[in-house]
């Protein structure tokens, strides 16, 4: 017996190591290819495992990282995306849906798909119509292969007409019943709704009257008291005032995963160098775990924005969130 309990001791610490691998915390990357000069995806993968990141965002199901993210060898949970222009199709006919789901999930059985995203950013807009029926259709899809896979889609954060203070959160008017459908539709199957959720687009426009170390979430005082809840960064009121939202569509119990937060280093003068965007990204994977003044005991899963600078994106701050140059070295440290 007294050989077996530090066996036991042993076996459970490997275990607990390779679960917390390859879940890789609340914290994810995402992994854009809006460039020609990045590396092989097969690279571009090594370099996530060898940070300890076990989340993965892509936007689209390329075949390429698809097939270098299934030959790892690492139990990666990976967020993906539909292209835009396919949620229409999605949602009009439910062949091309399961099509969807046989061409770009079956085959990679390696791969530990977390979500599928319809569309990114497409609510508002002239498609917000058919991202609910899209989502219907891929979920019956995933279901009659037994595929337990969440179904969600990623809204900006410009879906809101009020944000201040978060108790007054709510969706634009126009769009308010569709959210009440998608969030009905997803409160029913226990899937969460994604958010990208950006302070520096926030600061950057009005930095007179939002302090920086509010926007860069290292302030050690309360910035912004609402009612009996204290704010001390403005990542943390953004969430919760998409939550405020989602209470005033009926669906408060919802999870809210950030699929996209970062900083640029570069693009914008004074306000993007790789001091400020190190120290945004920093302390947006070490609060990850901590929860919202509105649900402190709730971990916020977070992806940051981007894996690497990508030079086919718009000039200016757009090409300059990578925390990876494309030869793969780093713009700046962040420790995972």
């Amino acid at each position: 017996m007294g050989l077996v309990l530090p066996f036991l001791n042993l076996l459970f610490l490997l275990i607990s190591h390779s679960i917390s691998h390859a879940d890789g915390g609340a914290v994810g990357v995402n992994y854009g290819l809006i460039a020609n000069n990045l590396p092989s995806p097969a690279e571009a993968i090594n370099l996530i495992n060898s940070k300890n990141i076990g989340r993965i965002r892509i936007f689209s199901p390329d075949h390429n990282v698809l097939n270098a993210i299934q030959n790892s060898g690492i139990l990666f949970q990976v967020i993906i995306g539909t292209f835009n222009d396919d949620v229409p199709k999605l949602a009009s006919d439910t062949n091309f849906a399961k099509n969807w789901v046989e061409t770009n999930i079956i085959p990679y059985n390696a791969i530990k798909f977390h979500c599928i995203s319809v569309g990114n950013e497409i609510i508002p807009g002239n498609l917000a119509s058919s991202v609910l029926a899209a989502m219907g259709n891929l979920n019956a899809a995933l279901k009659s292969y037994n595929l337990n896979i969440q179904v969600s889609t990623t809204v900006g954060f410009d879906l809101l007409a009020s944000s201040f203070p978060p108790s007054s959160g709510d969706f634009k008017g126009d769009y308010k019943g569709i959210m009440q459908e998608i969030s009905g539709f997803l409160s029913n199957n226990g899937f969460p709704l994604l958010l990208n959720a950006y302070p520096y687009f926030a600061y950057a426009s009005n930095p007179s009257n939002i302090p920086a170390s509010y926007a860069l979430m290292n302030s050690t005082e309360t910035v912004v008291r609402d009612g009996s809840l204290e704010y001390k960064n403005l990542f943390d009121a953004m969430v919760d005032s998409v939550y405020s939202a989602l209470e005033k569509v009926s669906a408060g119990g919802l999870d809210i995963v950030v699929a996209e937060s970062g900083w640029p280093s570069n693009g914008n003068g004074e306000f993007t160098t790789p001091s400020l965007a190190q120290t945004y990204n920093q302390n947006l994977v070490r609060h990850a775990n901590s929860g919202t003044p509105k649900n402190p005991g709730k971990s916020v899963e977070t992806y940051v924005f981007a894996l690497f600078n990508e030079n086919q994106k718009t000039p200016g701050v757009e090409q300059n969130f990578g925390l990876f140059n494309p030869d793969m070295s780093e713009v700046y440290h962040i420790d995972f």
